[in-house]
């Protein structure tokens, strides 16, 4: 008794846009472990005001991190649960960015590209063939 094996249908390529999502969530995890790695190293080898102050911001810093990593893997991979995360990220990073580009000096062009990429990664997240590629239904998407 043979049994002859279809083979697997084509898979469906992942979206550019979701990519592109998941590229914007990967380089904000990136900035900001870096930054919690130059805080963690500033507190332990500098001479910041407060070491211990650095350090936990630091450590923050890379715990938050994480989030976005996790969720830029999550998009590469299709989960649908890995939206929240990202959109979370981006949202709390708009306040981020108005509060640089309300700064003076060197803060203005990071806000200026703080809010760029939030931006772009909102509008991403929320597209459609997005959330088509998530698996993810809209209201009354399951009638």
């Amino acid at each position: 008794m043979s049994t002859a094996t279809q083979p697997d249908p084509e898979p469906i390529p992942r979206p550019t846009r979701l990519t592109a999502a998941a590229a914007v969530s990967g380089l904000e995890a990136l900035a900001l472990i870096a930054g919690g790695v130059f805080l963690l190293v500033m507190g332990l080898l500098g001479r910041p005001d407060s070491p211990q102050q650095a350090e936990m911001g630091g450590v923050t810093l890379i715990a938050l991190g994480i989030i976005p990593l996790l969720a830029a893997r999550g998009l590469l991979l299709r989960r649908s649960w890995s939206r929240g995360p990202a959109l979370i990220t981006q949202i709390l990073a708009l306040p981020v960015a108005y509060t640089l580009l309300t700064s003076d000096g060197a803060g203005i062009p990071a806000g200026i590209a703080l809010a760029a990429v939030a931006v772009t990664g909102l509008v991403l997240l929320v597209n459609p063939t997005t959330t088509e590629a998530l698996g993810i239904r809209g209201p009354g998407g399951d009638a």
